[in-house]
């Protein structure tokens, strides 16, 4: 038996490197984009409706991307792709800069810098299993992750930082100035590989929808794999209810930065170490059951427990959702190379409508019932039955010998082609 790759075989690959370092400057780029628009409309405007419109354009603009523009990274080479999108976005983002725009153009252009995030993302996911093959791709997928989530908060507390000492425009010039960065790191870092598709003639945006859906649904088990991914909108119910939950139990702002702290740090901590001591074996066998877990410890908030006992179930419930990893590379292995892009669009697609569903009705229903505990501990059941459902269809589709004759298929590609299979990931830049 080989040696089982480590972290330090992932790091020792030179375009995952400028990969992950691309990765950095994007996630923390984009929080201080967003966050530094925000507080400047709010500063205008002084009307919360505005500033909600300006937060949901960053990330509004996911679905329409990953509806018609995620295919890109099929159709063209994805190194190409992703330095053609972030010279787009380094463009937008400068034009920000322009003394006294008017606050909707504001919105306009970050709504058209978000847009190119889809396809971007998608290239990216498409193109790490070229850079790592074998396990370790598992590995690259968790360091990504974790940077993903711990830029996510270090990114938005830099960016009320920058605000405050060198105020809105210049945090927007230097947003700018990590997309330029981004570029130059993949197009000096990534070698080119050719375009994983190649139409003769390119059919109608509604045709790619079509067969785009038709490729994750038509299949039973890209669709339960992809069913798994969404489960997201129903454990992450607690950051959408944050705040209202922290105030019941006689908390301040500080009580609703630890809950919204609780589930990116538990989750920071537990995926490397899932990667690196569970086989890939045990991953798929754990995947199911670690995704009912993941919904059914929030269903103890029904129990209406204290502060230090919330921050544990929210901990434990996002450090069970390490099963996105087996889902993400077993969706991986079932996804033709030529249409992986769309297929990861469609996914994040759906991840960032599924939460932000979730969040508006968990909202509404504690602004109506006053219970934000209850809430919680619905979603938490809600998601509980469905993960229970998708575990026995997953187990029908996928039996032992199933599973095993698919991780030999994956060998058996990689050596024939000396290009591993792809990868998705739900983040946005």
């Amino acid at each position: 038996m080989p040696p089982r790759a480590t972290f330090r075989d992932v790091f020792a690959v030179r375009e995952f490197r400028a990969l992950w370092l691309s990765e950095v400057l994007s996630v923390a780029g984009d929080r201080l984009a967003l966050v530094a628009l925000v507080l400047l409309v709010f500063d205008r405007t002084h009307n919360s409706l505005y500033t909600g419109l300006t937060y949901a354009a960053g990330y509004l603009p996911w679905v329409i991307g990953g509806l018609f523009l995620a295919d890109l990274a099929d159709r063209r080479p994805r190194r190409s792709v992703m330095v053609v999108c972030d010279v787009v976005r380094m463009v937008l983002v400068a034009a920000m800069v322009i003394p006294r725009l008017p606050w909707q153009a504001l919105v306009g252009l970050l709504f058209a810098t978000m847009m190119f995030a889809a396809p971007f993302e998608s290239a990216r996911a498409s193109i790490t299993p070229d850079i790592l093959p074998g396990e370790r791709y598992a590995l690259g997928t968790a360091v990504i992750q974790t940077t993903f989530l711990a830029c996510q908060v270090v990114g938005a507390v830099g960016a009320g930082v920058a605000v405050i000492f060198i105020g809105v425009p210049r945090s927007l010039a230097v947003d700018a100035g990590t997309f330029a960065l981004s570029g130059l790191l993949i197009g000096l870092g990534i070698r080119a590989r050719p375009a994983a598709r190649s139409d003769a003639a390119r059919p109608s945006p509604l045709a790619q929808l079509r067969d785009g859906f038709r490729l994750v649904f038509g299949d039973e088990a890209r669709r339960t794999l992809l069913l798994f991914g969404w489960l997201v909108a129903f454990y992450t119910i607690p950051e959408g209810v944050a705040a209202p939950y922290a105030t019941k139990l006689g908390g301040g702002s500080i009580a609703i930065v630890l809950v919204l702290a609780s589930t990116a740090f538990s989750t920071t901590i537990a995926t490397p170490l899932f990667t690196k001591f569970v086989r890939p074996r045990q991953r798929n066998e754990w995947m199911g059951p670690l995704a009912v877990l993941t919904c059914a410890t929030l269903v103890l908030t029904a129990l209406h427990p204290g502060l230090a006992v919330s921050l544990v179930i929210f901990s434990f419930s996002a450090a069970f959702g390490v099963y996105q990893l087996a889902a993400n590379t077993a969706f991986v292995v079932r996804v033709p190379n030529e249409r992986r892009a769309q297929a990861f669009g469609l996914a994040n697609m759906g991840v960032i409508v599924g939460q932000g569903i979730a969040f508006v009705a968990a909202s509404a229903a504690v602004q109506e019932f006053h219970r934000p505990a209850a809430v919680i501990a619905v979603g938490g059941g809600i998601g509980t039955v469905i993960a229970l459902v998708l575990t026995l269809r997953w187990r029908q589709v996928s039996p032992p010998g199933g599973r095993h004759a698919a991780g030999r298929r994956q060998a058996s590609t990689t050596t024939a082609r000396s290009v591993p299979l792809r990868e998705s990931h739900n983040s946005g830049r």
